[in-house]
């Protein structure tokens, strides 16, 4: 049978412009629908527009730290408006970049919503097409409960367009969207509280790191409620909000931000017309080589909600465009030892196992832990400290996971991950030569374990 495209893409985000590129640059027919914006979450709504909003914020503890070498700066004014506005702009040039790669490397280009009708069709804009594969890659999307006043709150989507910097705002949540938040709005000024219906936010990172996090952003005047969470929400008259808790305490607040985890997108697709199953928590699911229970229908990135990273949705989309049509460069991802970064003031960087899997692994390890105040910050007022980490398994020497928190910690742990990836054991950390005087050096002085 003759199709209109070897390949129909739904959803230009990461991982859909990769695999279009790529399948394209293999000589396949490729179209890509998108009914939003090109880029997805990360470019328009996520990791982008959101590492320009830590930028902003840390300018803050910039001013502060600069009187200790010598600067004198006037009094300090920040407005919200421009730096929106300027993130706007950078936005938009960003979703041209994206638009010239996908037409510049032969992809159909089709704005607008796209129903797939069977295994092998794909409707949009009351026009069918026909294509061999189907590659669903339409993302997620931020979930806020259904509590009473519900809509009064914003999620990650509309934060990026609040109109002015509110005074005083509640972030709800435990992951990473939410430490970031509060870190961003705690540096803009807004008096911010994180509430976390958990003993201590980001669950499944090692426990130092996240009881140093805490540590830190409460020196900086984070008001960090735990075992908190709201029962309902109500709108006052001078369109202020009250957040009454399920304990019976009542909060005022300017802004309520929830950050309490992102749902499969998956609305009006046209799955009903096909066999692909959903797993037990909603997502598409798919087998090692990301084909549904429609062998013609493949779908990778947050909608099938293994790792949900921009850049493992990449690597999953170039593993995609390799099996169908160029097979002998096709590898599997391998979602061991994938580095992160939780851009938190100050930043998190980590890769590889926390102490707490390790151990629930079975392996014997050795913990070796520095914390210190960088260098930076000897001359300031500030307390800040960084903490580093190594897991390292005593049977074999090997190191099994790095953790950091401190500035540029997600700078720092990528060039790490490729060591760990490589094998490399702790004697080759304590054979690698520092770099003097950086606190990346603190990684390969660590020599006595505070703990086996």
């Amino acid at each position: 049978m003759t199709y209109d495209f070897d390949l129909f893409v739904i959803g230009a985000g990461s991982g859909g412009v990769r695999a279009a590129r790529f399948a394209a640059g293999y000589g396949a027919r490729v179209a890509v629908a998108e009914s939003r914006y090109l880029g997805g979450t990360c470019v328009n709504v996520g990791c982008v527009p959101k590492k320009l909003l830590v930028y902003g914020a840390h300018f803050a503890d910039d001013f502060e730290q600069a009187q200790g070498f010598g600067w004198s700066l006037g009094e300090a004014r920040f407005d919200w408006s421009t730096l929106i506005s300027n993130k706007n702009r950078e936005i938009e040039r960003l979703n041209g970049i994206y638009r010239n790669l996908l037409v510049g490397s032969g992809v159909t280009l089709l704005e607008g919503h796209a129903r797939i009708v069977d295994e092998h069709s794909v409707e949009l804009g009351g026009k069918r097409y026909s294509a061999k594969h189907i590659l669903i890659a339409t993302g997620g999307w931020p979930q806020i409960p259904e509590i009473p006043g519900h809509e009064y709150a914003i999620g990650s989507n509309e934060v990026f367009f609040l109109e002015q910097l509110p005074k005083r705002v509640l972030v709800v949540g435990g992951g990473y969207i939410a430490v970031e938040f509060a870190s961003i709005f705690n540096g803009m000024g807004a008096k911010t509280s994180l509430l976390y219906r958990g003993e201590l936010f980001l669950r499944g990172f090692d426990g130092a790191v996240r009881r140093h996090l805490q540590e830190e952003l409460s020196k900086r005047g984070v008001d960090l409620q735990f075992n908190s969470d709201i029962a309902r929400i109500d709108k006052q008259a001078d369109g202020s909000l009250l957040a009454t808790l399920k304990d019976g305490r009542v909060l005022a607040a300017d802004c309520i931000f929830y950050a309490t985890g992102r749902r499969p997108m998956l609305d009006n697709l046209g799955l009903e017309n096909t066999h692909v199953q959903l797993d037990e928590r909603g997502f598409i699911k798919v087998d090692e080589q990301y084909q549904t229970s429609t062998p013609s229908i493949l779908a990778i990135g947050d909608v099938i909600g293994r790792v949900q990273l921009t850049p493992v949705a990449l690597a999953e989309g170039m593993a995609v465009a390799r099996r169908l049509f160029k097979p002998e460069q096709y590898r599997k991802v391998d979602y061991q030892m994938i580095p992160t970064a939780v851009f938190s003031l100050p930043n998190i960087g980590t890769v590889g196992l926390s102490e707490e899997q390790a151990k629930e692994e079975g392996y014997n390890v050795q913990i070796f832990e520095s914390r210190f105040r960088p260098m930076k910050l000897t001359m300031t007022e500030s307390q800040e400290r960084t903490l580093m980490k190594l897991v390292v398994d005593a049977a074999t020497d090997r190191v099994l996971g790095c953790h950091m928190v401190g500035p540029d910690a997600g700078e720092i742990v990528q060039g790490l991950a490729v060591a760990l990836k490589a094998g490399a054991t702790k004697q080759l950390f304590d054979e690698t030569i520092g770099v003097h005087p950086t606190a990346a050096e603190e990684f390969v002085t660590m020599r006595t374990p505070v703990s086996s």
